[in-house]
This record gives structure tokens, sequence and C-alpha cells, in this order.
């Protein structure tokens, strides 16, 4: 067992995404929509999208991790880019599966910002260093996180033509 790393199967998942459900709905936040960050936020995302009956689900797509404990200086949103139309005035809810750096989250609640009614932040993982203190946190931990769905490597690697 690696001491450094916090390991999420799929069947502590569904406890995670239970337990954020029933802390969002006892805070009184009824989201109008859940905004999704890709990619690992998606999972999330959708799980909450059911346990909370929020049908409306967006995607965002941000990158920064490039590797295992590997980021580029900043996160990129990456296309097809969000419009912001379709967030004007509405209660959302931020999934992601982890608050790292933050800078990720932080980068998806001012891209919100002045055109939502109210955002607020879900995750799996809270790390100490986030700049980000989120509001629904499942668990919170100073290691490594290995994901059930990004743990093992790619069936096939794109660009690989397979043979």
């Amino acid at each position: 067992m690696d001491h450094d790393r916090e390991v999420l199967t799929y069947d502590a998942f569904g406890l995670a995404t239970r337990d954020l459900a029933q802390q969002v709905a006892d805070d009184g936040f009824e989201p109008d929509l859940v905004l999704c960050i890709a990619r690992g936020g998606v999972f999330l995302g959708g799980a909450l999208g059911y346990a909370l009956d929020v049908k409306n689900l967006f995607v965002m797509n941000v990158e920064f991790y490039t590797g295992v404990d590997q980021r580029l200086d900043l996160p990129v949103v990456l296309p097809p880019m969000l419009d912001v139309v379709d967030l004007t005035g509405a209660d959302v809810l931020v999934a992601d599966d982890v608050a790292d750096t933050g800078k990720t989250l932080d980068l998806v609640r001012n891209f919100c910002a002045g055109h939502v009614a109210d955002v607020r932040t879900a995750v799996v993982y809270e790390k100490p260093g986030s700049l980000v203190r989120c509001d629904y946190v499942w668990r919170r931990t100073d290691r490594w996180v290995d994901f059930p769905w990004s743990a093992e490597a790619p069936v096939r690697r794109r660009g690989s033509t397979g043979s």
C-alpha cells in the first residue's frame, strides 16, 4: 500500500456523491444547473445531477494536469467554450473531483462571476493548499488521489494507430 496516495474506489465514490448531495440539500441550495469541470468533474457532476434531481448539466473543459503531480503554470479553458448566456441568472453548482491548488475552480468561479445568481463548489477531495475553500467537500487530504476512472492507463492512447 502506498501511504503517499489516497485511493478512491467506485463504491466509495458512490458514497461520496450521496454524501455531497445530502450536504447540498441540507444547506437548502437548489442549483438550477451543475457545471462539471472536465474531465474528472464529469463523473461527480452527473452523479450529483441525478441525486439532486437537476437535469441541466454543462461541461467546461479545463486543462491543468499533464501527469501525476505535473501541471501547467495556469489552467487553460479548452474548446468548445461555454456560453455565459446559458448560465445567466442561474444558481450554479460547480463539480470537480479534487481541489488541489484550487486554480481550476477559481478560474471557473471567476468565469461565472457577474453572470449567475449564486455559484457554489462541490468536490470529492479538497487539499490543504487549495486557494478555494469549497462549499461541499467529502474528504480532505494532502495526499495524491488515485481516482477509479484514471487509475489505469488508457485502453488505447490517442494518436496510436494500433496495428
